[in-house]
């Protein structure tokens, strides 16, 4: 059987992929790597610093048999698409969201809950913007206090904060929920009809892009 290796920094997103997998690639087998310290670590001392252990964890996904992995976290995704392992694809699970923004417009704004997601984030929409041969406007904004409901528990009030920051943009092209956990909020934002600009989270495109590869 063929197998996607994701790597995790926080458990929540395990069933959400595994929704994915069976909504759409059923045959397909998902092994999962969660590991919680990788954004704490990220968060305090830069993406830099836990470069070592993405690239254990990746080879240890080649060791487990994985045709590719998939890294669901955006604030490590670049760092593991740079670290790599030779002859496995790796892919950060927002790069075709990013693409998806940059067609979409010049005004893309990219949401994120994390401040460390930002960076990141805004490099990658600028990256996808030159690959495509496009000028990119890329407006980063915090949600200020939604990461702490996240981390309490508090998934609702986490979604709620997140659809009342989505209904706040004006003047976008395009908006980007830049880490994966954000999609929790997009039947909130379909909800209230929208915001007027289409709302890009990551986990869909990014889980298709991955099971191509394998």
């Amino acid at each position: 059987m063929v197998t996607l290796g994701l790597l995790h920094t926080s458990p929540v997103h395990v069933p959400v992929f595994d929704a994915l997998r069976d909504a759409h690639r059923p045959a397909l087998e998902l092994r999962h790597y969660v590991d919680e310290s990788l954004l704490e670590r990220a968060r305090r001392e830069g993406p830099d610093a836990v470069a070592a252990d993405v690239r254990a964890a990746l080879d240890q996904a080649v060791a487990d048999g994985a045709g590719a992995v998939l890294c669901t976290c955006s604030t490590i995704g670049g760092i593991a698409e740079t670290v790599g392992t030779d002859g496995l694809p790796v892919l950060r699970v927002d790069r075709p969201m990013a693409a998806e923004a940059v067609a979409a417009g010049r005004r893309i704004v990219v949401l994120a809950t994390v401040e460390s997601t930002l960076g990141p984030t805004v490099a990658l929409v600028e990256e996808e913007a030159r690959r495509a041969g496009r000028t990119a406007e890329v407006r980063p904004v915090l949600v200020e206090g939604a990461w702490d409901l996240f981390e309490a528990g508090d998934i609702d009030g986490y979604a709620r904060s997140i659809a009342q920051a989505v209904a706040a943009v004006d003047g976008a092209d395009a908006i980007v929920l830049a880490q994966a956990s954000m999609a929790v909020a997009e039947d909130l934002v379909r909800a209230a009809g929208g915001a007027g600009a289409p709302v890009l989270s990551s986990p869909g495109p990014g889980f298709s892009a991955a099971a191509r590869l394998v």
